[in-house]
């Protein structure tokens, strides 16, 4: 296949560097000409992805330049600018896949709706699930869901990117799978918090229980299904987000609770962390939905700076207690 891949990041370098080791042709696709230029000299992503060197089937463009027809698109921009790039795919009835984790700020729409609000023919879906980009590159077993309603295009992308070291699980739910890898990030953060204010395992995992119950209730509202929320999309990914130092959004929540102040945490992670944006983006989605979000609403209202990462702890553990199950 010749495969378009938007977004020069780790994710979309990594990603890149997976399909091409399955074989097939890929254009890596950027916006910034000195990064462009950077990676046709040395074949290496030096600024986020350093230490790999990209196959020679991986061949480098800037957006908007023509690099003819392609059999599908992987879009691994940060969410906020995946209605913008969306805008430049073409082609009939494009077959795209969504691999940024995010919802789209103040919209709080899923990518696949942004994509189909630009491009109403596509066939759109996700790919998603515990794949930490240093972690792909280095050949590390894993696995992930390819959530698309068409099974055609599906089992297109499964064959594109299922080799011995990335196993591809099919699924019909795309919502579900979108919102479980959205979420998680927000939830990593707040583990990041627990673990920078110095608590123990015992705190964080109470924290992500919760945060899972409220995760698969806003899922479920929105029509997603239990069973994505406990499988690899979602308690997958959730876990291997939430606990990893190499996780982006761990970093922030854990610098956020060892009191460092957020904009200084992100200008020295040179990186977008889904979860800053996404943590009121799911607040606003739970009010829409009618699903009480404490976890979220305390962790959004620590990333606004609203209240103190120790004032939240307490207003957690002093609300009226309840059934489990509620």
């Amino acid at each position: 296949m010749k495969v378009a891949v938007l977004g020069c990041g780790s994710w979309g370098t990594a990603l890149s560097v997976l399909l091409a080791r399955n074989g097939h042709m890929v254009a890596l696709v950027g916006r910034d000409p000195e990064e462009i230029e950077s990676l046709r000299a040395c074949r290496e992503n030096l600024r986020y992805l350093p230490g790999f060197v990209l196959p020679s089937e991986v061949s480098f463009f800037l957006l908007g330049d023509d690099i003819g027809p392609v059999d599908m698109t992987v879009l691994a921009v940060p969410s906020h600018a995946v209605r913008a790039v969306a805008a430049s795919i073409t082609g009939e009835n494009p077959l795209v896949v969504l691999a940024a984790k995010g919802l789209e700020p103040t919209s709080a729409l899923t990518m696949t709706d942004v994509v189909k609000e630009v491009l109403p023919s596509v066939q759109a879906g996700v790919l998603s699930g515990p794949n930490l980009a240093v972690e792909i590159v280095r050949g590390i077993p894993t696995a992930a869901v390819a959530a698309f309603e068409d099974d055609n295009s599906a089992e297109a992308v499964r064959t594109a990117f299922m080799c011995r070291t990335f196993r591809v699980y099919l699924s019909k739910d795309v919502v579900g799978v979108e919102l479980a890898g959205s979420l998680k990030n927000v939830l990593a953060i707040g583990a990041g918090m627990s673990d920078g204010l110095g608590f123990g395992d015992n705190t964080k995992g109470a924290l992500l229980a919760r945060g899972l119950h409220e995760m698969t209730g806003l899922g479920n509202a929105m029509g997603g299904r239990m069973e994505t929320f406990m499988g690899i999309a979602g308690v997958g990914d959730l876990f291997a987000t939430a606990v990893s130092t190499l996780s982006r959004n761990y970093r922030v929540g854990k610098a956020i609770g060892q009191g460092v102040p957020l904009p200084e945490i992100l200008k020295d992670l040179g990186q977008v962390a889904e979860g800053v944006s996404t943590s009121e983006s799911a607040v606003m989605l739970g009010r829409k939905h009618s699903v009480p979000l404490p976890v979220f609403e305390a962790i959004e209202s620590v990333v606004r700076g609203r209240v103190q990462p120790m004032h939240a702890v307490g207003m957690l553990m002093e609300r009226m207690p309840k059934r489990e199950e509620e």
